[in-house]
C-alpha cells in the first residue's frame, strides 16, 4: 500500500486530489496539508511514501517546503503546479532542482473524463518507486554556487588525447539539479559547445531553458535547426521539446523521428549522432541520473568512436537507472560523483595553455 500525504492549499482541488487517490486500491491518502508549514509538519509525523505538492502555498511556498523535506526528511514528491503562471512554472524547476521527482501540471477542465486521473495514479505510483536521497541544495547551499574561474588543480604530463571541442550530456529523473551542478562546475574558460538532451513533461520543458540559464553564467537556449556547431562556442544548447538533436555534417538538426526508449528527444540519438559525424574523438558524452536506460548504448557508441565518457554514480544520482544501464555495458570511461563531473570535463576540454595534462591517460 502507498502511503501519500496530500498538500494543495485549494479546498477543492486539495479533495479531488484525495478522492481520486483513495479510489485506487494501491493508495492510502494518510493526511493532508493546505500551507507549505503544515506539509513539512505532517511529513515529520506520518512519514509517507510520497507526497503530493504544490507550488503556490501560504506561509511557506512549495518550493521552500520541498527543499526542507529533501534536506532533512527525504521523501519522493511529485510536483503538481500550473503551467500557465511563468513563476510558477520557474519555481517548479527549482523544485526540481532541489530533489522533488517528477512534476504533473494541474488539469485544466477540457481533458476528457478520466484521463488526468489516470495520469495522478500513475504518476503517484511511479514516484513512490523512487529511493531518494537525502539532497545537498539546502543544507549545501554554498558549494553549488558558480566556482571561481580558476580551474581545479591537476597533476602535470602531456596530453596524449585531443582536446574535447564539444560536450554531450543527458540526464531524466533527478537531472534538472544534476545539471544545473555541472555546469556550475564547468570552468569558464571552455569554449566546447555544451549539448544537452532532458527528460522533462510539456508544458515544464519549455521553462527548463530559461530556468538553467539563470543557474549559471553559460548562456543556455534552445537548439535552431542548421545552426553550426562553431557558431555554439561557448553556450548550452538544448533539444526542444518533442524534437531529437543530432549532430550531422557539423551542424545541428532537429528531427522528428521515431521515440526512442519511449523518448523524444532521446539522449542515444544525440549521442550516437556524435559518433556516428566524425568528430568523435574530441567529443566527450556525459550520462546523467535517470530512469530507464536511454543514453547507455550512445555512450558506448561514442566511446568505441574514441570519444571520452563519464557516468554518473550510484550515490549522487537521484535515479541509478540510466548510468547503471551505461556502466553494466562498459560504456563509461569514468564513473564519478556528481561533484566530480563539471571538473573532468574541463580538464577535457580546456584550451591550452591552461593546462598542461589529460587527468586520465
Amino acid at each position: 500500500m502507498i502511503r501519500v500525504l496530500v498538500v494543495e492549499d485549494s479546498v477543492t482541488v486539495r479533495k479531488r486530489l484525495c478522492a481520486v487517490l483513495a479510489a485506487d486500491a494501491d493508495m492510502e491518502v494518510v493526511g493532508e496539508a493546505g500551507d507549505g508549514h503544515e506539509a513539512i509538519e505532517r511529513c515529520l509525523a506520518l512519514r509517507p511514501d510520497v507526497l503530493t505538492m504544490d507550488m503556490v502555498l501560504p506561509h511557506l511556498s512549495g518550493l521552500s517546503a520541498t527543499e526542507y523535506i529533501m534536506a532533512h526528511c527525504p521523501t519522493p514528491i511529485l510536483v503538481i503546479s500550473s503551467p500557465l503562471n511563468r513563476g510558477e512554472l520557474l519555481d517548479t524547476c527549482d523544485a526540481l532542482a532541489a530533489g522533488a521527482v517528477d512534476v504533473l501540471d494541474k488539469p485544466e477542465g477540457n481533458e476528457p473524463d478520466g484521463q488526468w486521473e489516470q495520469r495522478l495514479v500513475a504518476s503517484v505510483k511511479l514516484v513512490a518507486r523512487i529511493r531518494v536521497i537525502t539532497h545537498l541544495r539546502a543544507r549545501l547551499a554554498a558549494a553549488l554556487q558558480p566556482l571561481a574561474t580558476a580551474p581545479p588543480a591537476v597533476s602535470v604530463q602531456p596530453p596524449q588525447r585531443p582536446r574535447c571541442a564539444l560536450i554531450a550530456i543527458g540526464a531524466s529523473t533527478g537531472g534538472p539539479g544534476a545539471l544545473a551542478e555541472v555546469l556550475r562546475r564547468l570552468p569558464s574558460q571552455v569554449r566546447a559547445p555544451v549539448l544537452l538532451v532532458l527528460h522533462i513533461n510539456e508544458p515544464f520543458g519549455s521553462a527548463f531553458a530559461e530556468w538553467l540559464d539563470g543557474q549559471t553564467a553559460r548562456p543556455v537556449g534552445y537548439a535552431q535547426d542548421g545552426e553550426p556547431l562553431a557558431a555554439a562556442a561557448g553556450r548550452v544548447l538544448m533539444a526542444p521539446p518533442d524534437r531529437h538533436l543530432v549532430v550531422q555534417g557539423g551542424r545541428l538538426r532537429l528531427t522528428r523521428d521515431a521515440e526512442r526508449n519511449a523518448c523524444r528527444p532521446s539522449v542515444d540519438v544525440l549521442f550516437e549522432s556524435v559518433a556516428r559525424d566524425g568528430s568523435a574523438t574530441a567529443a566527450a558524452a556525459c550520462l546523467l541520473t535517470g530512469m530507464g536506460r536511454d543514453g547507455a548504448a550512445g555512450l558506448l557508441a561514442v566511446r568505441r568512436a574514441g570519444g571520452r565518457t563519464i557516468a554518473q554514480d550510484e550515490a549522487t544520482s537521484v535515479v541509478y537507472g540510466m548510468p547503471r544501464e551505461a556502466a553494466l555495458l562498459g560504456a563509461a570511461e569514468r564513473v564519478l560523483p556528481l561533484g566530480e563531473i563539471g571538473p573532468t570535463l574541463g580538464a577535457w576540454a580546456m584550451p591550452a595553455p591552461w593546462s598542461k595534462e589529460s587527468p586520465d591517460e
